[in-house]
């Protein structure tokens, strides 16, 4: 069984191991000890509340239990840009006309913008290639929205995921090619390293801050912007099948897309309930259901499993292999909400009917 849970320090050296796996293009997740351990006592100082509003993040990993094994990572900052500027590219459109020659064009642009600036941002989304079947990388993936919609006050209105660009297995970028390295002198990889480590000051003082025609790049590189790594693309259609949208902001580096949904509109957010344990059995407690997200309620040690539930109103079964890997017993809270969207129409608009009803009669 997996459990996605918050990091520890003792994670340390199985994240060092997941992320020299990575490639190039994971730029919140260099392979750089010293940075992956303060981003791991970052996350612990954010579940104790003593981290400073800019610089709010929680990471979480994916465990074997079984086989004690870190084969999964994801992360969410609080506020991103608050503390270093956070750039992208905005897409947009000039037009140039003239009546009198009957010349109309239109010409796509790129605006280097700070659009996103206090935004929560869902990040360093990777798991194991090994464990890239079943229903691991919607679990891994969709965890952070228990936690958000737990945790609801901590977060900013809009959230935002900013997806891995086009790139090869050697890290060359169509986009970066035909115009970063004009202004940097510097590979791809060693940009995106050089951002993932915090050394971000380059950025605004190296790139160039007039609207720039995208015409003028390579047809290669006008092709991928926008457009998403070939890995990266299970984790997009997982975000829009939530709600999250492509609005016209890409990666300065690579022109990876940034999706973007209300906090409020994210269906696993929206339709997720609150429900009490009120039993632990040996197996499924309803094999006939869908499969659902469970979350513990504790923010310092956040756990996020998935089983099949049966649901009673606020009162919930869950298995016993479940309820060790959440830490719950009976009579303990947690957060649910099914796994697929198809299937959020039925119990879980019963339970939040059921919640309804009873904050009504109090």
């Amino acid at each position: 069984m997996v459990v996605v849970r918050s990091v520890t320090m003792a994670d340390l050296p199985g994240l060092l191991a997941l992320v020299k796996g990575a490639g190039i293009g994971l730029t919140t997740l260099p392979d750089n000890p010293a940075l992956l351990e303060s981003r791991i006592a970052a996350s612990i100082a954010s579940q104790a509340g003593t981290a400073e509003r800019a610089d709010e993040q929680w990471l979480f990993v994916m465990e074997d239990i079984e086989n004690a094994r870190i084969v999964g990572v994801c992360g969410v900052a609080g506020f991103v840009g608050l503390r270093d500027p956070w750039y992208s590219y905005r897409v947009g459109t000039v037009v140039h006309a003239s009546r009198e020659l009957g010349i109309f064009t239109r010409t796509p642009t790129l605006f280097l913008s700070n659009d996103h600036t206090g935004a929560t941002e869902l990040c360093s989304l990777l798991l194991d290639a090994t464990y890239r079947v079943g229903r691991n990388g919607a679990l891994l993936s969709k965890s952070r929205f228990l936690f958000l919609a737990e945790f609801r006050q901590r977060f900013a209105r809009k959230v935002i995921a900013e997806l891995r660009g086009v790139s090869d297995a050697s890290g060359h970028s169509p986009f970066w090619e035909s115009l970063g390295r004009h202004f940097f002198s510097m590979d791809f990889a060693e940009a995106d390293y050089l951002t993932g480590i915090g050394k971000k000051s380059f950025v605004a003082e190296l790139m160039p801050k007039h609207p720039l025609y995208s015409s003028f790049l390579s047809p290669e590189a006008q092709a991928v912007i926008g457009e998403t790594h070939e890995l990266t693309r299970p984790a997009r259609r997982l975000l829009e099948q939530e709600g999250f949208r492509f609005e016209g902001h890409v990666d300065i580096f690579d022109a990876g897309p940034a999706l973007e949904c209300e906090l409020d509109d994210i269906d696993a957010v929206k339709k997720s309930s609150r429900a009490v344990v009120a039993g632990i059995v040996d197996d499924d407690a309803d094999a006939s259901s869908a499969p659902s997200l469970v979350a513990n309620t504790s923010i310092q040690d956040f756990r996020v499993g998935l089983g099949r539930l049966r649901l009673d109103g606020e009162a919930v079964h869950i298995s016993t292999s479940l309820a060790a890997a959440l830490r719950v017993n009976v009579g303990d809270a947690v957060r649910i909400v099914a796994l697929s969207p198809a299937d959020r129409s039925g119990a879980d608009a019963r339970a939040r009917e059921a919640s309804t009803a009873t904050a009504r009669a109090s």
